[in-house]
């Protein structure tokens, strides 16, 4: 049965580790602002003050489940977790069947978060509104720390944890401030409206970490629909970043709200395409930049999606392209990791994506990608939104089909086939293809591997 905790049963907060191990948990004067929003601004001095409230009364465990919605206050949740020696699980969604798997793979956790969640989740911690802030010492973490446990969207599959430590993190923020240089105020600090859950690593990267260790202030809301984040926006004392996604960024172009001037675009977690990249350069007088990362990663490379192709990878990242997909080398990686995306490497190290090795199709010695069959369907005039991808379970020939998912009000399925038969083969041309009124795209516009056939069976 689920229980919210009672504050006043927790443990006193554990001795802190040897100084000489540790760092100060953020960078900059005490009276540099960390977070604003229509109630104001958060300065380090009362933000450190907010988290050793929190900190003090947090129960006693190993993990912490983070589901806090409002980003100031994941930042909040974030730092008391550490402060404590606990350990982030950044769960892929909030979703209960979610929440309870990241609960089964580590029973000696907690549920932190803001909102009234009915059902609550098991030992669930709600927020109160507001915290009685605690003077201190400035906070303080080791280097060598487990920050968070984050996990894949699951994408591709079953979500994975991917392990993330402070030191780890200090030099990717690092990295990230390269990626977004000529972006960033020289002058002072830049001001952040994401539309991206902090949960998500790119939020993590882009609106957590960089308030914390860069000269960054962040929005302490998520706006979602483009009138929030026209008011977000409005918020910002100089012309904010806007860091969002190709699903957020095409739904503000096509609602036609107004923006305030903007110091940049930054997207990521999708493909972004020239076409969508060029409409928000007019649109916003801005520059779009995408950033390419990944949750086991994190950002590694940037590119100006309106006028360039390939990818340029952060100081000190090598691209290494190998038979099953290519390994990336970085400075706050401890060793290489493989992604399953397949690189093509120019001579100056700039790099190409011509899609994943999981992509990758061959059926009666014909050879197709997911990713290129997708745009195809993407490109057909009437499809807003569509997925191309294979069945696990294999027909009576041993072939596992191709199947689609396509959001086209004003064509038929026949309509939609007609148009792929002009460009696409006929061995993989997606049987069955569905109507539906919309994807499943979680928070960051991506596509569960599960949700996908979960609609598709429903439409069976």
């Amino acid at each position: 049965m689920s229980a919210v905790i009672d504050p006043s049963q927790s443990a006193p907060a554990p001795q802190p580790i040897c100084e000489s191990e540790q760092r100060e948990l953020l960078a900059g004067a005490p009276r540099r602002i960390l977070a604003f929003g229509p109630d104001g601004r958060v300065d380090r001095a009362g933000f450190e003050a907010d988290v050793r409230a929190l900190a003090a009364t947090l129960p006693q465990a190993r993990h912490a489940v983070n589901l806090c919605e409002d980003r100031y206050r994941f930042l909040v949740a974030l730092c008391a977790v550490a402060v404590r020696g606990q350990i982030n699980l950044l769960p892929p969604s909030r979703a209960p069947a979610i929440v309870d798997d990241v609960l089964g793979r580590y029973p000696d956790s907690y549920c932190i978060g803001d909102l009234e969640l009915d059902p609550p989740p098991p030992r669930y911690l709600r927020l109160d509104e507001a915290l009685a802030p605690l003077d201190g010492e400035p906070l303080r973490v080791d280097d060598a720390a487990l920050l968070a446990i984050g996990f894949t969207s699951g994408s591709t599959g079953q979500p994975k944890p991917n392990l993330k430590t402070w030191g780890g993190f200090r030099i990717s923020t690092a990295q990230n401030l390269a990626a977004l240089d000529g972006l960033l105020r020289e002058d002072g600090a830049t001001e952040v409206v994401a539309t991206v859950p902090p949960q998500h690593m790119y939020g993590m990267e882009m609106s957590v970490l960089l308030p914390l260790l860069g000269p960054i202030a962040v929005h302490a809301q998520r706006p979602f629909f483009p009138a929030d984040v026209a008011r977000a926006t409005a918020d910002a004392a100089t012309p904010p970043l806007l860091v969002t996604t190709p699903v957020h960024l095409r739904a503000l172009i096509e609602s036609q709200v107004e923006l305030p001037a903007l110091a940049g675009i930054v997207s990521a977690t999708a493909p972004l395409s020239v076409e969508l990249a060029r409409a928000a350069e007019d649109r916003y007088g801005c520059e779009v930049r995408e950033v390419f990362g990944s949750t086991e990663t994190c950002v590694f490379a940037r590119r100006r999606t309106a006028r360039e192709q390939a990818w340029t990878p952060l100081p000190g990242v090598r691209v290494c392209p190998q038979p099953d997909g290519t390994a990336i080398h970085a400075p706050h990686l401890p060793e290489a990791v493989v992604l399953a995306d397949l690189m093509e490497v120019e001579p100056d190290g700039r790099f190409h994506v011509r899609g994943r090795a999981a992509d990758l199709l061959e059926i009666a010695g014909k050879r197709a990608s997911l990713g290129d069959l997708t745009r195809k369907l993407l490109a057909i005039e009437g499809v807003e939104d569509g997925a191309v991808f294979q069945l696990d379970e294999a027909d009576a020939f041993g072939v596992r089909r191709v199947a689609a998912l396509a959001v086209a009000p004003t064509l038929s399925a026949a309509q939609i086939l007609a148009e792929l038969r002009r460009s696409v083969d006929s061995v993989f041309l997606p049987r069955p293809l569905k109507r539906v009124a919309a994807l499943p795209r979680n928070d960051t516009g991506k596509l569960p591997r599960d949700a996908l056939e979960a609609l598709l069976r429903a439409q069976d």
